[in-house]
């Protein structure tokens, strides 16, 4: 089981309500609805490894060179106190150095790639799995992992962090028109807002589908845009033409790295806490209280 780290916490940051303190009244929301919800995952699906992906860069400066717009709008507002770095709400930051102690203390694996996202950290160590991996965000870029064949698929959260979606590649047939395999082409063609990604302009995610449908991948599709005999429309294929400085460094970008430089770590799953003392000690200082009761029993079993 991997976990998108950060997608994690900020959804429980906003999932969860802020009034939710340490005893010196210092918001611990997004540490306590994390630690809740990596039990109910232990607890409902009894992995044997687990994984805390990290974002050791969050917007890698080499997808920045293919494409500058790239999640420029996540940026803190300028001047911040580190260029580059992201905006993230006033009452998290202080939150994640909390969460890397107690996951630390407790003997959960927390990776990162310096250079690289946790995305590409969970590319990595799908492509280096021999059995089942489950793979925990709320981002949808990473549906470009799911393959049937291999067993891996994406638990989603739908509703704050209640409720997973589990997406396999039926899933992703029905609901997008496409499955794991294609996901990310069909991402590059839409485009992303939310990651500062253009797409191919008047190209959505129907279209895309179809066209995906149609011709197979990216290559076949542009393919046919220099094929007078293709199907494609002329408002198509001029579109087409149009973005293919775009289309050239775009699959890049999107599609999340399967070879990223990883540390050596222990992925097993603990069974009891690494350092008792330090998770103590975390847990009077923040009032983590039943939050962490509830992981360690999980863990326990």
């Amino acid at each position: 089981m991997l976990l998108d780290s950060a997608s994690l916490y900020f959804r429980a940051y906003f999932g969860v309500p802020e009034s939710l303190k340490s005893p010196d009244g210092v918001p611990v929301n997004a540490v306590r609805g994390l630690l809740d919800f990596i039990a109910r995952l232990v607890t409902d699906h009894s992995p044997d490894h687990l994984v805390a992906c990290m974002d050791a860069d969050w917007r890698p400066q080499w997808r920045v060179d293919l494409i500058p717009s790239y999640k420029t709008h996540r940026l803190a507002p300028s001047p911040p106190a580190d260029p580059g770095e992201e905006e993230v709400p006033d009452a998290l930051g202080p939150q994640i150095p909390v969460i890397e102690q107690v996951l630390d203390a407790v003997g959960i694996a927390r990776v990162g790639s310096p250079g690289y996202e946790a995305d590409d950290v969970i590319g990595t160590l799908t492509a280096r799995a021999r059995g089942p991996v489950d793979v925990v965000t709320g981002d949808r870029d990473l549906f470009q992992l799911v393959d049937d064949a291999r067993q891996v698929r994406v638990l989603y959260p739908v509703k704050g962090m209640g409720t997973l979606q589990s997406t396999d590649d039926a899933l992703l047939r029905e609901k997008y028109g496409v499955d794991g395999g294609r996901y990310a082409d069909m991402a590059v063609l839409r485009g992303d807002p939310s990651d500062g990604l253009p797409g191919v302009a008047g190209i959505g995610e129907k279209t895309a589908a179809r066209l995906l449908a149609s011709y197979g991948g990216l290559a076949e599709i542009l393919a046919a845009a220099d094929d007078p005999g293709s199907t494609l429309t002329p408002t198509q294929r001029k579109r087409l033409h149009e973005g293919r400085g775009y289309l050239a460094v775009a699959p890049r970008v999107v599609r999340v790295a399967d070879d990223a430089p990883l540390p050596d770590f222990d992925p097993v799953l603990p069974r009891e806490p690494r350092d008792p003392m330090t998770l103590e000690e975390l847990s009077e200082r923040w009032g983590l209280g039943g939050s962490l009761h509830r992981l360690l029993a999980a863990l326990a079993g």
